[in-house]
């Protein structure tokens, strides 16, 4: 039985709140905390750089509840920065570890490598972009400031920073006592009360009820919560980009997803035409409102959201939305609604042949991968028309697509697929990439290869960026034409790779993807590079039209 030191409390409890992967890249100032995590139940997955490890983190976070990256002093904790960001803004409870350098050369003031001005710069920028940060500089208090800031992370559902200097790694402490990592929520009894009889007076006076979920949805564990109350009254529901499949598609009651312009106009006349809409976790960003062309019924509206409720123009504060979803649930009754539920593209069938010499279209190539997905399959999507495009994929299974649709740092979805893999294994990942956004991060094709996972990678190779060239041109959208589809061989493994340019090669291409669930499958697809999909043409109609108004 080893000693209790603060390295080991700190792995202990990270184990206890379920984290099975830590991502990360070694430097001086953590390597003693590496050999702790190796020694550990956690298994430590090494990354090409720190970027790369806080988005597989990222994406492992969102699927599994927590994620975990670890990194050194300075270089690697500002490299980092980046996805700690964007954990922050799309609520992703991520633990960001640094190394650094012992307590006593911090009293001495020295000047180690690494550093910037001061020991505390790190931990002051790491504050700004998470919900708590803590500097372990004292063993016997290590371990209450360790409970604290996980459970401020999964409490919140947002990401933290906890910064470990070399020489407290093995600094013995306490042993661990039992800890619920998620601080109870509660609302005010009598604003919960009012606020429900309101909503529910709402209601009873609609014939076009609709309710909009959104990313609050999935993060804070409500998705059957919200299913219940959609069964129980009958209202339909569509989601945000950033909500997709936070409610399983394949319901009866299921609209689409709701982009403003970008919705297609069966979902966008629904939701903007109802007149009882339930907003539950919808965060009001440019994307999730396309572009802000969301013409929301206001004064016929709900916005609910972690702890705050706006009902018309009313606000009510300290009301959970878990408490009004359920008290909700309790009050109203069943409501008459019609639904045209989208057409299951499974039952569907094409012309898609495998000796069709055509070149591959975009339209074309979206419409066969949704016949393509299968409930076993988790989509995720970059940054750019893919993302665009995917939010009309129709995804059987609750919680089955991932994509950083506010935030929006490209590169972010090849990493991340690395962190989905890991996180559910039992499901396949299905990666949807730019050939623009594959160069910011495509080394970490190499630590799939590395690690034996098997996503299907459709590189969309439509020479730079497509999204930029259809909203705005410019030479700066044109980047180097790489021979994409032997990466996959130069780094190593038994990948299997192929490159496609007509529509019978891309019947091959899902054949081999399917035959071969074990193996990585990496599809150089070559695209037109003037052509988006139909979301984003409706994205850059709209855009126009609000520039000429």
């Amino acid at each position: 039985m080893h000693e209790m030191t603060v390295g080991r409390y700190l792995l202990r409890r990270l184990d206890e709140a379920g984290a099975e992967h830590m991502f990360g890249v070694p430097g001086d100032y953590v390597l003693d905390f590496m050999d702790r995590v190796v020694e550990s139940r956690i298994r430590l997955i090494g990354n090409c750089n720190e970027l790369n490890a806080g988005y597989a983190a990222d994406a492992y976070a969102r699927l599994k509840g927590i994620g975990v990256a670890c990194v050194t002093y300075g270089v690697g904790g500002l490299s980092i920065l980046n996805a700690a960001s964007g954990a922050y803004a799309e609520r992703s409870p991520v633990v960001f570890i640094s190394g650094a350098p012992r307590a006593s050369q911090r009293a001495a003031g020295t000047h180690m490598h690494h550093t910037l001005s001061s020991y505390q710069l790190q931990l002051e920028i790491f504050a700004k972009v998470t919900v708590d940060s803590v500097q372990l500089i004292n063993p016997h208090t290590a371990p209450d400031e360790i409970d604290r800031v996980l459970v401020s992370c999964l409490t919140e559902r947002l990401p933290v920073y906890i910064e470990l200097p070399a020489d407290m790694v093995d600094a013995p402490c306490r042993a661990p006592t039992s800890l619920d990592f998620h601080r109870p929520r509660g609302s005010h009894g009598p604003a919960l009360d009012e606020c429900t009889a309101e909503i529910a007076a709402m209601i009873d006076d609609t014939r076009r009820p609709v309710i909009l979920a959104g990313v609050e949805v999935h993060r804070f564990g409500l998705r059957d919560a919200l299913l219940r109350l959609v069964e129980k009254t009958g209202i339909p529901f569509a989601t945000t980009i950033d909500g997709k499949s936070a409610l399983p598609e394949s319901h009866p009651l299921f609209l689409g997803v709701y982009m403003g312009a970008l919705s297609r106009d069966t979902v966008r006349d629904r939701v903007e035409g109802s007149d009882g809409l339930l907003s539950f976790g919808a965060m009001s960003t440019d994307i999730n409102t396309g572009g802000f062309t969301a013409r929301l019924p206001e004064q016929r509206m709900v916005r609910a959201h972690k702890d705050r409720v706006r009902v018309r123009s009313h606000f009510y504060d300290r009301v959970w939305m878990g408490d009004l979803i359920e008290s909700l649930a309790a009050e109203l009754g069943p409501h008459s609604c019609t639904v045209d539920h989208p057409e299951d593209p499974h039952s569907a069938r094409g012309d898609y042949l495998a000796d069709i010499p055509a070149p591959v279209r975009v339209k074309r190539f979206y419409d066969r991968l949704n016949r393509f997905l299968h409930p076993e399959y988790l989509v995720l999507a970059e940054t750019g028309d893919a993302m665009f495009a995917a939010a009309e994929l129709y995804i059987g299974n609750p919680e089955g697509f991932v994509s950083q649709a506010y935030y929006l740092s490209i590169g972010y979805a090849l990493p991340a697929t690395l962190g989905a893999c890991l996180a559910r294994p039992d499901k396949r990942v299905v990666l949807l990439q730019g050939d623009g956004s594959f160069q910011v991060t495509a080394q970490e094709l190499s630590t799939l290869v590395r690690h034996h996972c098997n996503p299907v990678i459709f590189l969309l190779n439509n020479d730079g960026y497509v999204i930029e060239r259809l909203i705005h041109d410019g030479p700066y959208n044109n980047i180097q034409r790489w021979r994409y589809h032997e990466l996959p061989d130069a780094f190593g493994g038994d990948a299997l790779s192929l490159e496609v340019k007509t529509e019978g090669e891309l019947e091959a291409a899902l054949e081999v993807a399917e035959g071969n669930p074990e193996r990585l499958v990496f599809i150089n697809l070559h695209l037109p590079p003037d052509e988006g999909s139909a979301a984003l043409e409706r994205l850059c109609t709209a855009l126009r039209r609000l520039q000429t108004e």
